[in-house]
């Protein structure tokens, strides 16, 4: 079963007088690209958080935002009145020293000042409270594993269908091949008979158009590429993290179904192809998704 590397979690625990919340966020990305926000008293734990959410997520860009709210008036933050008086004496003499008017609610604008909370932050952290942060992380995570389990089906059952779409038009392709054929050897026999007083071997013409119909031969190719499509299908299968094993699957694909359209020399045969590559395309586009 594939994980697709889109995923969201959230979980919410209350310890501590202290309500946690823990977000996850995660897209696709070729690496692990991790970004951790913490409360400043939860900073300790940022490293452990770290390797436990890479562990578990593997690859993709990564947000976790972990938010602390504490419950009643334990802890609540007090505003620091001597620093908002510092402030309002200092806006008050770069208001006369600029010749503007005084705001009109000082109120409103002291608030906005950085720091005039005050908050216990060299308040010891309980170790309760420590090990509340890490399981509303690991909750978080598995809801966000299965958020991307739930993608991955999705994503598997599209691949399926795309892949037994390019496996049927292989097959339309064998329909087309005699005629292919006689009428590429009619169409050169014509432009022979037009050249007027040119004599020629018909034995070594015949020995020349087995060597240039053999160089429009596409068996190979369409083995090749029967061969990648049931590689394809075996990966998806696989319970293992595929998702880039996938994409050079699929690469190899579009070059089988490239050289296919350039020697297919045949007006019905390249609009399979150009069909083929439109499915082709929708998978790599997908496959991009895929952990």
């Amino acid at each position: 079963m594939i994980q697709s590397m889109t995923g969201f979690g959230k979980a919410v625990m209350v310890v501590c007088d202290k309500k946690l919340t823990a977000e996850v966020k995660s897209l696709n990305s070729k690496q692990m690209d991790l970004t951790v926000k913490l409360p400043l008293p939860y900073r300790e734990l940022e490293l452990e958080l770290r390797n436990t959410i890479a562990q578990e997520l593997g690859r993709g860009k990564v947000d976790v935002f972990v938010t602390s709210e504490t419950i009643g008036s334990a802890g609540a933050s007090q505003l620091n009145v001597e620093l908002l008086s510092s402030y309002k004496h200092q806006v008050e003499s770069a208001m006369q020293q600029l010749g503007l008017a005084q705001p009109t609610d000082w109120l409103a604008t002291l608030l906005r000042m950085p720091d005039v909370y005050r908050h216990d932050i060299n308040e010891e952290v309980a170790q309760e409270e420590l090990d509340g942060v890490r399981q509303v992380v690991r909750q978080a995570l598995q809801a966000t594993i299965a958020f991307r389990t739930q993608e991955g089906a999705r994503l598997e059952h599209f691949f399926r269908e795309k892949i037994a779409a390019i496996g049927q038009l292989l097959g339309d392709i064998a329909q087309h091949e005699s005629a292919r054929i006689e009428k590429i050897k009619a169409r050169l026999l014509q432009q022979l008979e037009q050249l007027e007083q040119v004599d020629y071997d018909k034995n070594r013409l015949e020995q020349e158009l087995i060597f240039y119909i053999e160089k429009l031969d596409i068996t190979e190719e369409k083995t090749r590429l029967q061969n990648h499509l049931n590689y394809f299908i075996e990966t998806l299968d696989s319970s293992e993290h595929q998702g880039k094993k996938l994409g050079f699957i699929a690469q190899e694909m579009g070059r089988e179904i490239n050289t296919t359209g350039s020697k297919s020399n045949h007006a019905e045969m390249q609009r399979i192809v150009v069909e083929m590559k439109d499915h082709l395309e929708q998978i790599k586009e997908q496959v991009l998704n895929v952990l």
